[in-house]
């Protein structure tokens, strides 16, 4: 069993934030591989099934926290010990700051750079877990940090999610079979490239 997490808020009110891309991602993996129907479980909601790779099957345990960013440890915990799942077979998609709007990493460990989600789920979990990391840019000042991730994402933004979004699920099954190189390389190349005028420092 892989666990898959996107951190996010629950809420309707904040289902278009930038710090809910986590959540978009994990939309878009259920529905294009048919993970079936979100449940109520481990202080959140869950999807599950088995995806087919070019290696065989794996199952696959999607999970939104419902915790609320900051306390995403919790649930995430809860489904580790109930499926006995090690921390190499976590992967969580999360905003990052630090990364232009529309970029894509894929790392191991790490520190969590002030991410609370992050922070969260490493005081619950021991061991490196797989951190999809996507980029939404930074305001350019500390104090407009919190406004700019529970901010939407405006129409322009729009242009590079939506594509980024389906080149993440499109690639999915590269994740699953560990083949994190070739995952990276695939998302790259599907999504699209941003030109000068999106790679610009936010602005609001």
């Amino acid at each position: 069993m892989q666990l898959i997490v996107g951190l996010g808020n629950p809420g309707d009110e904040y289902a278009k934030n930038r710090h809910n891309v986590g959540f978009a991602v994990l939309d878009a993996i259920a529905g294009d591989w048919s993970l079936g129907s979100w449940k109520k479980r481990f202080q959140g909601q869950s999807a599950e099934g088995v995806v087919q790779t070019d290696r065989g099957s794996e199952k696959v345990l999607l999970l939104k926290p419902w915790t609320y960013y900051n306390e995403t440890g919790r649930s995430v915990s809860e489904a580790t010990h109930f499926y006995g799942i090690d921390s190499r077979a976590i992967t969580v998609f999360h905003d990052e700051l630090d990364l232009a709007p529309g970029k894509f990493r894929l790392k191991t460990g790490g520190g969590h750079a002030g991410n609370r989600g992050l922070r969260s789920m490493k005081a619950h979990i021991a061991g490196d877990f797989r951190r999809g990391r996507i980029g939404i840019g930074h305001p350019g000042d500390r104090s407009r940090v919190t406004g700019w991730v529970l901010g939407d994402f405006s129409k322009s933004e729009r242009v590079w999610l939506e594509p980024l979004l389906e080149a993440v699920s499109r690639s999915f099954p590269l994740l699953l079979q560990g083949r994190e190189d070739a995952f990276q390389t695939k998302v790259t190349r599907l999504a699209p490239a941003l030109d000068n005028a999106q790679m610009r420092r936010p602005t609001g």
